[in-house]
């Protein structure tokens, strides 16, 4: 069945849009935390047809940030909120390409703002799933806990994807 409302495309999979010119494809880079540990690798650029622009990078991240992450679960749920589990073969995540900056000499993505414990417990998902908006925003809390929460709308114009 045919999701007439999607919105999210991978940019390998729309052949009338590619990287500019004047941007390096990140694709296969690391992305890294602000302290240079390394969350995975940057495995999509994921494309907004409506905004007509790439606006999260898709990465499959590394065994050790899993481990973290189901330690972080392991906990009596008095020692914290529990909004969720990933379940096995979830070892993907997006990341908004506003919070990210790029060392080209390196070859590395990093997240100055993001740190590797919030990228930890940041919802994952199985790559073979689409992208919902409920996911895009329960992730949008996750990195930007105090930023306004963004309509549904105009997720693309807030903070983090410029």
């Amino acid at each position: 069945m045919k999701n007439e409302n999607k919105d999210l495309y991978y940019l390998h999979d729309l052949s009338d849009y590619k990287v500019a010119s004047d941007y390096p494809d990140v694709r296969g880079w690391k992305l890294q935390d602000a302290s240079h540990r390394e969350i995975g690798e940057i495995d999509g650029l994921l494309v907004s047809k409506s905004a007509e622009r790439v606006v999260y990078l898709d990465i499959e991240v590394n065994e050790g940030l899993i481990k973290e992450g189901h330690e972080a679960y392991a906990k009596r749920a008095s020692d914290g909120v529990h909004e969720f589990l990933n379940k096995e073969g979830d070892d993907h995540l997006i990341v908004p390409i506003g919070l990210v900056e790029i060392d080209e000499d390196a070859k590395i993505v990093f997240s100055n703002s993001v740190d590797y414990s919030r990228f930890s417990t940041t919802s994952r998902y199985s790559k073979e799933n689409n992208i919902t908006r409920d996911y895009e925003l329960g992730v949008y809390k996750n990195y930007l806990p105090e930023a306004d929460e963004p309509s549904s709308t105009d997720l693309y114009n807030s903070k983090g994807f410029k």
